[in-house]
């Protein structure tokens, strides 16, 4: 009897050992995936409106930005980092290679776009992660899990000058700037299904938000840009509100926002503080 109290003993010390781990580990855990939420995002991380198959996502955790995946798009419904100024003379690493994403359901390999008239455009941008975050950073946005398909017109053109206009000219303005970017697909679903590149979903159109993250008067941009562009298109041609971009996506950027500041950031389209006429119509630069 005394010999199986002591091992029943022992046993409840070791379990104790191990929830106190697993208690603890879970804490740490939380805390360390709170601060990069919080290094990515602002107001909240990006989430459904509406519980649909078609807007649920799981969040990956990459170095320098988060994305929203979804197994059903088989693309990133969005991806959020923040960027600050960099010197004019910053220069990057090499360019990466590409790479499959062992965190996708499905099998998208680096040369699923191959033949298919589309780019693997990036969603969180090469220049901008790498600059602001560093070499592991820039090495994940060449994660296919980062890519999506977008035809060369934008990818290379459009795309691009709105991106470079992000680094080149909004940052030096502010000190700090939350961008939040990702696809946009037809409203039924159906309509859109088989269009794929491999597994992958072709979106018409794609997205970005663009916030400077004060906490008294917030400013924001955002722009919807769809795959059928010249590419030498002024940039203030594709604005619209917050509010437009959620109505099409079903997704809920800032959720932490108060409801009022919300009609203000999200429902208005305010250019003021931006000097977005001086690069509105800049060629880019590989143009």
């Amino acid at each position: 009897m005394g010999k199986s109290l002591s091992r029943w003993r022992r046993q409840g010390k070791r379990l104790g050992i191990a929830v106190l781990f697993v208690v603890v580990g879970a804490g740490l855990w939380e805390f360390q995936e709170r601060q990069h939420k919080d290094d990515y995002t602002w107001m909240g991380v990006p989430t459904w409106d509406g519980f649909h198959p078609t807007t649920f996502h799981r969040v990956l955790r990459n170095d320098g930005f988060l994305a929203g995946w979804s197994d059903v798009r088989a693309n990133a419904l969005w991806v959020s980092y923040q960027v600050e100024a960099v010197a004019d003379d910053t220069r990057i690493g090499s360019r990466p290679n590409f790479k499959a994403d062992w965190r996708t359901l499905w099998p998208i390999g680096t040369d699923s776009y191959a033949g298919s008239g589309y780019d693997r455009g990036h969603l969180a941008p090469n220049y901008a992660i790498a600059a602001v975050h560093g070499r592991s950073a820039q090495v994940d946005t060449f994660l296919m899990s980062n890519m999506t398909p977008q035809r060369p017109n934008l990818n290379r053109q459009l795309w691009q000058r709105l991106e470079e206009s992000v680094m080149d000219h909004f940052a030096p303005r502010f000190d700090r700037l939350q961008v939040i970017t990702g696809p946009i697909f037809p409203e039924r679903f159906m309509d859109n299904v088989f269009n794929r590149v491999g597994f992958v979903e072709v979106p018409e159109a794609f997205y970005k938000i663009i916030v400077v993250p004060d906490e008294e008067a917030t400013l924001a941009l955002a722009f919807i840009m769809p795959q059928d562009v010249r590419g030498n298109e002024p940039l203030d041609d594709y604005l619209v509100t917050i509010d437009e971009i959620e109505s099409r996506t079903g997704l809920n950027f800032f959720p932490d926002l108060s409801s009022e500041r919300e009609a203000v950031v999200e429902g208005l389209l305010r250019t003021q503080g931006w000097a977005l006429e001086e690069v509105a119509r800049r060629p880019g630069r590989f143009q």
